[in-house]
C-alpha cells in the first residue's frame, strides 16, 4: 500500500504521516517513510511518502504508483495527482492556501473545477472532505491532520470495487499512536477531530455504495 500525503507547511502533514506509520507498525506491517519539505515554515510544499505491507524496501512512492493521495490542500493535491495509480483513490481537504506566486499576483489559483478535472484524469475515486470545517468543529483548526487521518482510517477498512485488499489499522492502534504523538492537553480535541473524520468517511462511503447499487 502506497500512500502519498501532500500539503503546505503548518498543516501537520509530516506529523500525520508519522502517526500513520506508527499505527501501521503497531499492526505488524513493515513500513518505510520519507518526507520532503520545501520552505515548509513559509507555507511551502510538504510531501510525505508512506509505504506499508508485508515487506517494503523503498520509502518513496513513484509516479503512477500511489494507491491513496491524501491532500491537505487542493492545489498541492492537483500538483501530485500524477503520482496516483490508475484506479487509485484521492482524499482532498476542501481548503485553498494560495502560494506566494498567487498572493503576489503573478499567478492565479485554479478554480475547483480544474482541480477536480486534474484529479479525475487519474481516477474516478475522489473524496472531497470538509476537513478544515471538521477541525474547526473539534475546537481547533490545527486538528486538521487528525480529522484527515480519521477519514483515511475508514477508507483503509473499505476495499475499492476492484480491490479485495484491506489494510486495516484498528481504531485502538490509531488512538494509541495519537496519544503517543500529542501532548496530553491537545489529545482530547484531536481525538474528537479524528472521530469527526471517521464519521464523515463512513457517510461518504455509504453514499458512494448507494450510488453504485442504484446503477443499472
Amino acid at each position: 500500500m502506497n500512500i502519498l500525503m501532500v500539503g503546505v507547511g503548518g498543516q501537520g502533514t509530516v506529523l500525520a504521516s508519522e502517526i500513520l506509520a506508527q499505527a501501521a507498525l503497531a499492526e505488524g506491517f513493515d513500513v518505510k517513510k520519507s518526507d520532503a519539505l520545501g520552505m515548509s515554515q513559509r507555507g511551502g510544499s510538504v510531501v510525505s511518502h508512506v509505504r506499508l505491507g508485508p515487506r517494503v524496501f523503498s520509502p518513496l512512492v513513484k509516479r503512477g504508483e500511489a494507491d491513496i493521495l491524501l491532500g491537505f490542500e487542493k492545489l498541492e493535491a492537483a500538483r501530485w495527482a500524477d503520482h496516483l495509480r490508475p484506479g487509485g483513490l484521492a482524499i482532498i481537504n476542501d481548503q485553498a492556501i494560495p502560494p506566494f506566486s498567487v498572493s503576489s499576483g503573478s499567478e492565479k489559483y485554479p478554480p475547483d473545477e480544474l482541480v477536480l478535472e486534474i484529479l479525475h484524469r487519474k481516477t474516478g475515486r475522489v473524496f472531497v472532505v470538509a476537513g478544515s470545517a471538521l477541525a474547526q468543529a473539534a475546537g481547533n483548526p490545527r486538528t486538521l491532520n487528525a480529522a484527515m487521518l480519521g477519514f483515511l482510517s475508514v477508507i483503509l477498512e473499505s476495499p475499492g470495487p476492484n480491490d479485495d485488499r484491506c489494510h486495516v489499522i484498528s481504531k485502538d492502534a490509531w488512538l494509541h499512536c495519537l496519544a503517543q504523538a500529542l501532548p496530553p492537553k491537545l489529545l482530547e480535541m484531536n481525538i474528537l477531530a479524528f472521530e469527526k473524520g471517521r464519521q464523515a468517511a463512513e457517510a461518504a462511503v455509504s453514499s458512494q455504495q448507494s450510488d453504485i447499487s442504484r446503477q443499472p
